[in-house]
């Protein structure tokens, strides 16, 4: 397969010169398992020395965890595994009052005085993912708790975000981690991943997200309602949780965009333009 020639889109997608340590962020979805697999056959040049996929404790449909232990059988680069938790627990405990529960899941919720459609601080892909990933690497350049990093780029982090969602490139807000997005340089869509995937004989990984996540579009909606019961059944009562309400949270919660219960909602219905996982502010969720 040949691509076109080596994209820097405004300086996010470039090498950093002799790094310390290269690590990738394995979300376990299409881009990122794709950019796994070519970095192990040697295709992007120098490997990273590691993988670091942050798990989302019984938050993730089993076919993530499935393909994670594919490729974990498949490549030769480490995979370190961290977890900050279950975001899925958090939401059941701020709904049954427990103490010290806080749930941080973006979510929908009509404004009671307008009447608009609005969405809560979108703090799970920081609390999840950015967070776990980042003190893994801190540990691994010895930086111990407390004491900050150095003030330049020494950790190249790559990122699986492929030239149809070029919106969610970011720099990294850490002085000493540059982010590195391989499938931008090499003009890469999400389709391209899968055909990469499909000539050489690889499974397509599943979309890499939680069971309830409100980015999902309605095409996604369906597909787990039709095909994955166990996703939907907790999506459903992450649903119910919601409608119970949540202690850190005024108004009621929807994972919707219509603001119904999920079992109400027509998911037949077109997807509204432009909502999708370019909306996830972190740009690391959904690759």
């Amino acid at each position: 397969m040949m691509f076109g020639p080596v994209l820097h889109h405004d300086g996010l997608s470039r090498p950093l010169e002799n790094p310390t340590l290269t690590v990738l962020s394995l979300g376990v979805g299409v881009q990122s398992s794709t950019l796994l697999l070519m970095a192990d056959r040697g295709e992007l040049g120098r490997k990273p020395d590691v993988a670091i996929h942050a798990k989302l404790e019984r938050s993730e449909p089993r076919a993530v965890g499935e393909y994670l232990e594919f490729l974990r059988a498949t490549v030769s680069i480490p995979i370190v595994e961290v977890s900050a938790g279950s975001l899925y627990q958090e939401i059941i405990d701020a709904s049954d009052g427990v103490a010290n529960a806080y749930a941080r899941p973006p979510l929908f919720v009509i404004n009671e005085r307008t009447g608009e459609v609005g969405f809560t601080r979108r703090q799970c892909t920081q609390g999840y993912k950015i967070e776990p990933i980042t003190k893994a690497v801190r540990e691994m350049l010895g930086l111990q708790r407390g004491r900050r990093g150095p003030k330049t780029p020494v950790v190249e982090q790559w990122i699986g975000i492929s030239t149809d969602e070029i919106t969610r490139l970011k720099h990294s807000r850490f002085s000493y981690i540059h982010n590195r997005h391989p499938l931008i340089e090499a003009r890469m869509s999400r389709r391209d991943c899968i055909r990469w995937l499909e000539e050489r004989q690889y499974p397509v990984p599943p979309k890499s997200a939680c069971t309830f996540c409100p980015f999902h579009t309605n095409a996604m909606w369906r597909d787990i309602r039709d095909n994955d019961p166990e996703s939907w059944a907790q999506a459903l009562e992450v649903d119910a949780a919601l409608a119970r309400g949540l202690k850190n949270l005024k108004s009621r919660g929807y994972l919707h965009r219509t603001c119904k219960p999920l079992a109400e909602v027509d998911l037949g219905s077109p997807d509204a333009a432009g909502f999708d996982f370019a909306n996830e502010c972190e740009g690391m969720c959904g690759v």
